[in-house]
């Protein structure tokens, strides 16, 4: 940081490390002891779509690249666009198997950010449940560099209580977003 950006109270942006997904498979065991909370096997990484042939391509190599997995059982990739414009890709692995949905997630990000689209990237996201059927979701906020909980409810509401308990749940599993202003809703996310 430079001296005008002290000066003028600017900041650098915190800048993304990926390999924090590989943090989820040992967080989730502690919220699991915690909450009762475990995986349900899906996990979606969004992205602002471009259009164009690179970016298609890409598109095309990443779900090949995932669906190439033999261990994968037949369960395929999808993409789909939100109501906002945004693009999401779902991976499904079964739910003991959270390293591999992390490992997919992960192989996703880097793809995109190696070639270039790493702006586009927005949030990933690993989806829990309960054995009251409740959802939650861990978010890595990809431009944030850190994780905060989703708790949808009916209604487009949020568990806010629920929330927060994660949150201090995880704290010293996963480098926790600080500011719940930047916890952002994902309603009708893929696979949650």
């Amino acid at each position: 940081m430079g001296f005008w950006d002290a000066l003028l109270g600017r900041s650098k942006p915190v800048r993304p490390d990926l390999d924090q997904l590989f943090a989820l498979p040992s967080a989730a065991i502690t919220l699991q002891a915690a909450t009762g909370f475990t995986p349900t096997g899906a996990g979606s990484v969004c992205f602002a779509a471009i259009e164009g042939g690179a970016f298609a391509r890409i598109r095309q190599e990443v779900g090949a690249l995932l669906e190439a997995d033999a261990d994968r059982g037949g369960a395929p990739v999808e993409f789909s666009r939100d109501a906002y414009g945004y693009s999401w890709l779902l991976s499904r692995r079964p739910p003991d198997d959270l390293p591999s949905l992390v490992g997919d997630l992960h192989a996703v990000n880097t793809s995109l950010e190696e070639s270039g689209f790493g702006p586009h990237l927005l949030c990933s996201l690993v989806a829990f449940h309960d054995a009251e059927a409740r959802r939650l979701a861990l978010v890595y906020l990809y431009k944030r560099g850190g994780f905060y909980p989703f708790a949808p409810l009916p209604g487009d509401r949020r568990d806010n209580a629920l929330e927060l308990q994660v949150r201090a749940v995880l704290q010293e599993d996963l480098r926790i977003e600080q500011d719940p202003s930047r916890w952002f809703p994902l309603w009708g996310a893929p696979g949650l």
